[in-house]
């Protein structure tokens, strides 16, 4: 992997992160059960999209 896609996938996941932790922020600042619900998704989606990403970038590291 070249150290301008090392740097996009760190970037990839650092945004993914981010995302997440400003959807898990804004879940305390609701009162709506229907809108947490659907922010919670939105977090869950996010994380685990960060989770794969990080995952990818360890199986690059391997070979």
């Amino acid at each position: 992997m070249t150290q301008k896609e090392l740097a996009y996938m760190e970037d990839a996941i650092k945004h993914e992160e981010n995302l997440a932790l400003i959807i898990k922020e804004s879940i305390n600042l609701l009162d709506d059960e229907n809108l947490v619900s659907f922010m919670q998704k939105q977090m869950d989606n996010h994380t685990a999209m960060q989770k794969k990403l990080t995952m990818l970038l360890e199986e690059k590291a391997d070979e």
